[in-house]
């Protein structure tokens, strides 16, 4: 459990880009054996919303967001010994942002939790070009695809990508998720064959025990 006043210390830190103090909280936590959903959710998703929210109201600038999310991507690699440590169940996704889409640590995170449910995630990042997507699936062939959208304003290019990707797998399933459906997008997206909207991580754990 993180209590409120640790979560004050760790996000002070991560806006004033102390990466050694936040590494130190995070170890710390791990130490005491705290679960990935925990620190991932409480913690990194949880620090990261608040830094949205300062961005959009101007109170911090985009240096300082930038800062604050290559800290937290960073300490994600603290908990990989917990999360490759599960037993592997022959599943694979690839897990990508759709093109033009530069954040990527909402992808990286979901990626995680494949990993640490023994599926094999293909993490591709930011700003996949559709074309090179589509050559990777026909590579790799894997069970599920996952497309990462964090600003609304990619919402045509996701669509243009869902288009492209059922043409060529209709059989694939996909997932799509991001902090961009928070202006909208959801309703298209779901009316789209073996296109699934999941919204939270605990919602693609729910997802991940029912495929």
């Amino acid at each position: 459990m993180i209590s409120e006043p640790l979560y004050k210390k760790y996000f002070q830190g991560l806006i004033s880009g102390d990466r050694k103090g936040c590494h130190d909280i995070v170890q710390d936590l791990l130490d005491q054996k705290i679960g990935v959903y925990d620190l991932y959710i409480n913690l990194f998703q949880r620090a990261l919303y608040d830094v949205g929210r300062l961005w959009e109201s101007n109170k911090i600038s985009v240096a300082i967001e930038h800062l604050a999310t290559s800290i937290t991507e960073g300490l994600l690699n603290l908990s990989y010994p917990i999360i490759f440590s599960s037993e592997r169940v022959n599943y694979s996704a690839v897990v990508t942002c759709v093109e033009e889409e530069l954040h990527q640590i909402g992808a990286k995170m979901v990626a995680d939790i494949f990993e640490m449910n023994g599926w094999d995630s293909i993490f591709l990042g930011s700003n996949t070009p559709s074309l090179e997507l589509l050559k990777l699936i026909e590579e790799k062939k894997p069970d599920l695809l996952c497309l990462s959208m964090s600003i609304y304003f990619h919402l045509q290019k996701l669509l243009e990508t869902l288009a492209l990707v059922h043409h060529s797998f209709p059989e694939l399933q996909i997932i799509v998720g991001g902090q961009g459906f928070r202006w909208g997008g959801i309703e298209e997206v779901s009316k789209l064959n073996n296109v699934h909207f999941v919204g939270s991580l605990p919602a693609l754990e729910t997802f991940i025990n029912q495929a």
